[in-house]
């Protein structure tokens, strides 16, 4: 799959835009492993490979233990791997994200609401738009993730033979 168009080099005021509120997530009272837990969950219910692949490297750069990241696929299995306020945030992003097939029931928005507070959950549902926005940006443009561009390269290929 090649990439269909440079949306940042077609748009620049546009994706700086979008910038904005990146910046604004992570300047908010969310801290940065959260934020990027929300962002690649959601990215992975969306199936956007760009981004995951750039969220995953965010996370385990950040320290996040492998056992962890494997598990965000099938969080809600995973125990006490994640905390009461991850899993909340994860079920937030779930829904938000679905939003056309869950219509974000009561007890999803009790939920979250009982572990952040109200601009802390509106940041987060900011974070869960966002994320979405380049989500589509991403996939519908056939955005290439490093992984990808990476293998690509004669180099790597050559290193895998």
């Amino acid at each position: 799959m090649t990439q269909r168009m440079d949306y940042n080099a077609a748009s620049p005021a546009g994706m700086k835009a979008l910038a904005g509120v990146y910046t604004y997530i992570a300047r908010s009272g969310l801290s940065k492993s959260l934020i990027e837990l929300v962002y690649l969950r959601v990215s992975q219910l969306n199936g956007c490979a760009y981004c995951i692949d750039m969220h995953s490297r965010d996370l385990l750069n950040d320290g996040m233990d492998i056992e962890k990241l494997v598990l965000i696929q099938a969080w809600r299995e995973a125990g006490p791997l994640f905390s009461n306020e991850e899993r909340a945030a994860l079920a937030w992003a779930d829904t938000v994200t679905r939003v056309a097939e869950t219509g974000v029931p009561t007890e999803e928005y009790s939920a979250v609401a009982a572990a952040f507070d109200g601009q802390r959950l509106t940041d987060l549902t900011i974070a869960i738009g966002l994320m979405n926005a380049y989500n589509r940006m991403a996939i519908s443009f056939r955005a290439q993730p490093s992984a990808v561009l990476r293998a690509s390269t004669p180099a790597t290929a050559n290193q895998r033979k």
